[in-house]
Formats: structure tokens, C-alpha cells, sequence
């Protein structure tokens, strides 16, 4: 076998000696393979998902050399063919390869079955009974793991030959189960309005190589969908009609004219709606279905809430106000007052402001008032971090929106949720209070709404200057623009929050004034919080980063580097971005042993993570912190600790964690840490926005330390200009 590099498309057969790597997330392995023609096992490479060790494999691909490793072999197709003799049957069963078949228990299998095993586990399973120490449940295991493993193995064999990269094989097989094969073959655009991330490409490859129609109406209305999908994804609910068919143009190759004749004829079972738009009126917008429910739900609720009087309190205001103080034993200054008592006039209310300025002083105030009033409160945030924050501030229970409304499943459909309170079941509380309302996008605000009773206060408390929500929408910022609610903003910084540099500077950050932060190297001062290090280069300032958060911050303040010290960063990619930065800080401060492999990286044991998506079966949301407790190689599962509650996940779940020592100022919403370490360098142009740089710096409590160019602060400062998001919650307010 020649040793050279080689382009040329070569068949190789052999078997898997051992794994060397393996991805669970998308399935990149490297492999030890054994074949006839060589001496020595050789290198094989690939997105090779449902091999292990002791399996035969036909593979193609070409020979090409690895500047560390040398030569190897890199797969672009392959094949796993199951043994036939007795000892290479006995070889594979003890890999492990199906679970709950361990090495004993394989050689009395196959001692029993002989060469026809595989063969009998395939179609006459229950021949397994007749063998020791094999009973129902574990006969019902055996099956399940023999049926996931030939499903996936089917599966990746019909996305080679369709040209489909094999890591959307495993998300594919999560979500569709035993149908996911099916479900590609007969209806293969249902997946892009499943699976927007796998997204529209995909599906339409399936569907083009299986001989559908190039016009065919499922293509266009899945090619409509996912971009709606896609411009949600941005923080979109709508767009324009002249952009939609733009894109279905250029992007997707689709033909313009029946685009549009598509979006003309809206069947009652379609995704989309399409509209005149509030501020052209020759003009059309395009909204996903559940966006426009969600954009006109919101302001058909609140428009109706808002039609029916507050009901007067049963107490004088002066006794209110006064049992108000005394219970919380601080004076309010007059207008704080002034706010509580109007507050009480109104049916929905919006209360803003940035750090300092009262908002949680009046959080508190306004729960005792109807506390005197002999009303029930209910208290909600965004995240969980969020609600635990509320709570300990306020010293009352405080739930995130989605345990406040409950979740139901849909056993049918495990993906799809409802909610135990909406109108028809709306919460019982004699008011509503919602803390960081940025963060809620329309599809939640709009639940939160239905569960509101017409009758029920609600407050509605956040910083509008703060970025938007991770979801659709900009909800906060649309109900103040919209004139039709009552709002308070609270601007005075009050006498303790004016000693704080984290405060005064957040505010000069927010009228664009430039902050006055105080040189690392001059870090005597005990009362100092705010500092600005200069590190230009990107490599030099994540070497500053990981100095700063494993010696020199729990050095000089007492912090515990993991628990205390968070770096927050407005990009992902690059070396001062999220990727970068774990992989430098796990380096750092966690020498454990112990990993798994995931998309970007790996885990170890003791390492801080965080959950990417609402999952409400384990009952862990987006933004959740934790620690990872423990590696099960075995059983393919790894547990995080999240606060002393254990959650445990499947290899093959990896894809909802990722490393935490970074995250994205976007992700941080709603939290507050001790420390915040902040990369700012001028390769992050795009990122660079002063709302940024403001939710970052107001979420360091004890200190924040911007690392990078001060030319890119500069940038940060004059960019007032964020991206603008395509909503029209405000007109529709205004138009009712």
C-alpha cells in the first residue's frame, strides 16, 4: 500500500482494531483499522457514526497526510458488514457494540446460537430467552439497543448516497426516532419545518435526489417556512415580502414568480401569513403562523387588560405607603413614592431603568403594598438564574415564566408543550410581577398573557437599553415605544449605587459618554471595581484573560476562579471568542482527567458548563450553570451538578451543553457574577455596540475588567446603531 499522498479515490476493507476518538455530538472519529494488505493497522478518519471496535468496514476515500500525525486514511463512504463466523461474532458482541450485552454475557450467547446469533437477534429475538441470566426486561433492552444501532447505521448509509454530511444522522434518528428514515424517504421537506437548524438544503437534496418536482408546492412552502424560520432565528417575526422572494432567488435557486404566487395562495394547513404592513400600506409583510399569533395575541391582550379599570384599594394610600416603609424598614425616596402609589392606579404598568436606579428597591415595595392588600404574588423571571436573583432580593419565592405558567407534553408529540395556565386556566395571584422583561421574547410574552387574568396587575420590570431577547421579538422595548402603557423610568442613580465605578460607568456607557476606568497596573485602591487592561493583540489578551482569571483576580480579590469569575464575549469564534477562550480557561484552571469529546472540544470532570436550550422534561433551561459531576464512559452519560441537582445526559445529548468559563455577553442576560472579565478588541467590529458593552459591564457585581484596544471601547461607545429587528407589536398597539 503506497505510503504517499495520494487525491485519488481509493476501497479499503478491514476491521475496526480500536477507536481512537470519537465525537458523540457529529460523529468524527479517528480509527485503528486492520486489513489484509497491511502489515500495521492504519489511520482512518471521518464522521463514522455506529462503529466500535471489532467491526468490518468497506470504506472509499483518499490517502492524505496529517502534519502531526502522518498518514491517514479519510473516509468519505462506508460500509459495516456483520461477521459471520463464530469467534469474529464472539469479538463483536464483546466491543459492547449493543447494549447490555457485556463480555459474558456475549460468550454465552454465542455459545448457545452459534454462527446464526446475529441472524436470530434480527428476526427471532425471543431465542435469546433460552440463554442464562437473559430474562424480558433485559431481552426488551437488547432489542431496543440492536434496533438504534442498525436504525443509525441504515440512516448514515442512506445520507452517504444522497451526499448529506453523516453528522445530521444522530439529530435526525433524536428527534424522529424509528421514523427518521422514513420520514427522509416519503416526506423529506417535513424536516425543515421540523429541524429548522438542519434547515431547508438538506431536505431539498433528499427530495430533489428522490425525483421530486422542481415546482412542487411542498418545496416552496418548506422553502418559505425556513426562511421565515431563519429570520426568527435573528430576532425577526417578520419580513418584508420583496426580501423573502429575494432569498428564495438568490439563495435557494427557487423561481421568483411562483414564489410569490405561493405566498398569494395560502392553504388554511400553511405556516405563513402574509399582510399589509402597519407603516406602507402598499407594501406586504410575511410572518411565520406562530409569530403572528403570538405578535397580535400580545397586543390583543394587553389592549383588552388595558380597557378594564384597576380596581381602587381597600386602604388609604397614606397607610399603604406607610406600612410599606415600616415593613421594609428604608425610607423611599419621593419618587419611588410617587411610583408605588401610581402604580396602583394602573391595570399594566412598565417600570425601566438601568443599574441603581430602584428597580428592585420597588420590586420589593410593590409586593409588600399588596401583600397589606391581602393579595397573592407571583413572581417571575426570564431564567432560572434570573428568578433565583429575584428571590433572594426580594426574600420572596420567585419562579422562572415557564415553571410560573407549568409545562405539559404532549406524549404524541414530545417536542411540542403547553401550558397548565392560560385563559382558561389563568393564575391565581392577586398580582403579576415580571422581573428583566428584555429577555422575554414574543412567544413567551404572549403565553405569559393568556395566563395573566383580565383582572390581575401586571408589572412589568426591565431595562430597555439592555440587549433584546435571545428569541423573536423586542417586546420590552416595543411596548414603550408603542405610547399605550404606562411607563416609569427611573433615572436618578441613588445615593449608595453613586459610590459604585460599575454603576457611574455603565450610565456614562449608556449616554455614550466614555467610561473612566482605572488602569490594572494601578489597582491599589480597595474601593476600585472598574478597570481597563490593554492587550491589543488577540493572542496577548487571552493570555491576559487566563492570567487574570486563574491567579490574578482570585489573587488579589479572594475569588474562587470557577464559581466567582465569569468572561463574557460578544463573538464565538476567533481567539478572543467563546471556543477559544474555554479551551484556554478548561487549560487553565481544571487539570482533571476524565473526558468526553464533544462538537468544539471536550469535557472534563469538575468543568463549569452551561445549558444551550429549554429542556423541560430534565427541567433545565437556557442559560442554566453548572459543574460536570462525573464521566460514564460505559454508559455513555454525563451528569451535571446544577446546584446540588444532579442531571444526567446521554452522549448523544452533548449537543444542548457547552464549556461556560466564556460565554456570550447575549447568554448572560439576566445574571450577575462577581466578577466579569470582558475581551474587547477591534476584530470584533461587527459585535462592537454600546448595548453590548452595557449589559456586559452591568453584570459584574464586585469588579469588571475590560481586557483589549481602547480604540475598540471607543467603537463600542459610538455605536448606537444596533441591528434593527423586524417587529410590529408597537404599531399594532397603536392601531387598536
Amino acid at each position: 500500500m503506497s505510503a504517499t499522498t495520494s487525491a485519488e479515490l481509493a476501497a479499503i476493507e478491514g476491521q475496526i482494531e480500536r477507536i481512537t476518538f470519537a465525537n458523540p455530538v457529529n460523529h468524527y472519529t479517528v480509527a485503528r483499522l486492520t486489513t489484509k494488505e497491511s502489515k500495521r493497522p492504519i489511520t482512518i478518519t471521518g464522521h463514522l457514526a455506529g462503529i466500535t471496535a471489532g467491526e468490518f468496514l468497506k470504506i472509499t476515500g483518499i490517502w492524505e497526510r496529517h502534519p502531526k500525525y502522518g498518514q491517514q486514511f479519510k473516509v468519505s463512504t462506508y460500509e459495516i458488514t456483520l461477521p459471520s463466523t463464530v469467534e469474529s461474532i464472539r469479538q463483536y458482541l464483546r466491543t459492547g457494540v449493543i447494549k447490555g450485552i457485556g463480555p459474558n454475557l456475549a460468550d454465552r450467547i454465542v455459545d448457545h446460537l452459534g454462527a446464526a446469533t446475529l441472524e436470530l437477534i434480527e428476526t427471532h429475538p425471543a431465542r435469546l430467552l433460552e440463554v442464562t441470566g437473559v430474562g424480558k426486561i433485559k431481552l426488551d433492552a437488547i432489542q431496543q439497543a440492536w434496533r438504534m444501532h442498525h436504525q443509525l447505521r441504515g440512516l448514515m448509509q442512506f445520507l452517504q448516497q444522497m451526499g448529506i454530511n453523516a453528522s445530521h444522522g444522530a439529530k435526525l434518528l433524536a428527534f424522529y426516532g424509528d421514523h427518521a428514515l422514513k420520514t427522509l424517504k416519503e416526506t423529506p421537506y417535513q424536516i425543515a419545518l421540523d429541524m429548522p437548524e438542519l434547515g431547508f438544503a438538506v431536505a431539498d437534496k433528499v427530495a430533489q435526489a428522490s425525483g421530486a418536482e422542481a415546482d412542487a408546492p411542498t418545496r416552496y412552502q418548506a422553502c418559505l417556512t425556513h426562511i421565515l424560520r431563519q429570520a426568527g432565528n435573528e430576532g425577526h417575526t417578520c419580513l418584508p415580502q420583496d426580501i423573502v422572494l429575494d432569498r428564495c432567488e438568490t439563495v435557494y435557486g427557487l423561481d421568483r414568480l411562483v414564489a410569490a404566487q405561493t405566498l398569494g395562495e395560502q392553504p388554511e394547513e400553511s405556516h405563513l401569513v402574509v399582510e399589509t404592513d402597519f407603516t406602507e400600506p402598499y407594501a406586504k409583510l410575511v410572518y411565520s403562523k406562530t409569530l403572528h399569533q403570538a405578535e397580535t395575541g400580545i397586543a390583543a391582550r394587553l389592549n383588552a387588560m388595558l380597557s378594564i379599570p384597576a380596581a381602587r384599594p381597600t386602604l388609604p394610600p397614606e397607610q399603604i405607603l406607610e406600612q410599606v416603609q415600616r415593613k421594609l424598614a428604608l425610607n423611599l425616596s419621593t419618587d419611588q413614592l410617587d411610583v408605588v402609589q401610581q402604580i396602583l392606579n394602573h391595570r399594566v404598568v412598565i417600570i425601566t431603568g438601568g443599574p441603581g436606579t430602584g428597580k428592585t428597591t420597588l420590586i420589593r415595595a410593590i409586593s409588600t403594598v399588596f401583600e397589606t392588600l391581602k393579595q397573592k404574588i407571583a413572581l417571575a423571571a426570564p431564567t432560572g438564574r434570573a428568578a433565583r436573583r429575584l428571590g433572594d432580593v426580594t426574600g420572596r419565592q420567585a419562579r422562572t415564566i415557564h415553571r410560573l405558567l407549568g409545562v405539559n407534553f404532549l406524549e404524541e408529540k414530545p417536542q411540542a408543550l403547553t401550558f397548565v395556565h392560560n385563559e382558561d386556566n389563568p393564575l391565581r395571584a392577586g398580582v403579576v410581577i415580571v422581573d428583566e422583561v428584555s429577555m422575554v421574547d414574543a412567544l413567551l410574552m404572549e403565553r405569559l398573557l393568556r395566563a395573566v387574568s383580565m383582572t390581575t396587575p401586571l408589572i412589568l420590570v426591565g431595562d430597555a437599553f439592555q440587549l433584546p431577547s435571545v428569541g423573536p421579538g423586542n417586546v420590552l422595548a416595543d411596548l414603550i415605544r408603542s405610547d399605550t402603557i404606562p411607563v416609569f423610568h427611573l433615572i436618578k442613580i441613588h445615593r449608595q449605587a453613586h459610590k459604585s465605578p460599575i454603576v457611574v460607568n455603565a450610565h456614562r456607557i449608556r449616554l455614550g459618554e466614555n467610561p473612566v476606568p482605572a488602569q490594572w497596573e494601578d489597582r491599589a485602591d480597595p474601593n476600585t471595581e472598574f478597570f481597563f487592561l490593554e492587550a491589543a493583540a488577540p493572542e496577548k489578551a487571552v493570555s491576559a484573560i487566563s492570567q487574570l482569571c486563574a491567579r490574578t483576580i482570585p489573587a488579589r480579590f479572594g475569588l474562587n476562579p470557577i464559581q466567582h469569575i465569569q468572561v463574557l464575549t460578544p463573538v464565538h469564534k476567533g481567539p478572543a471568542g467563546t471556543i477559544n477562550l474555554n479551551q484556554a480557561l478548561q487549560s487553565a484552571l481544571n487539570p482533571a482527567a476524565g473526558t468526553v469529546s464533544f462538537d468544539t472540544g471536550q469535557f472534563k470532570t469538575g468543568d463549569k458548563i452551561m445549558h444551550l436550550k429549554n429542556n423541560y422534561q430534565k427541567d433545565v433551561f437556557n442559560g442554566d450553570i453548572g459543574t460536570v459531576s462525573a464521566i460514564d464512559t460505559l454508559r455513555r452519560q454525563l451528569t451535571v451538578d446544577y446546584e446540588g441537582r444532579g442531571i444526567d445526559y446521554d452522549f448523544n445529548e452533548l449537543n444542548q451543553l457547552s464549556l461556560a468559563y466564556a460565554i456570550s455577553i447575549h447568554k448572560s442576560q439576566g445574571s450577575e457574577y462577581p466578577a466579569v472579565v470582558v475581551p474587547l478588541l477591534t476584530q470584533h467590529y461587527i459585535m462592537l455596540q454600546r448595548n453590548l458593552l452595557y449589559t456586559a459591564v452591568t453584570r459584574g457585581k464586585q469588579l469588571v475588567v475590560l481586557v483589549g484596544a481602547p480604540k475598540a471601547l471607543k467603537i463600542a461607545i459610538r455605536n448606537d446603531k444596533p441591528r434593527r429587528r423586524l417587529t410590529r407589536l408597537a404599531q399594532r398597539l397603536q392601531n387598536f
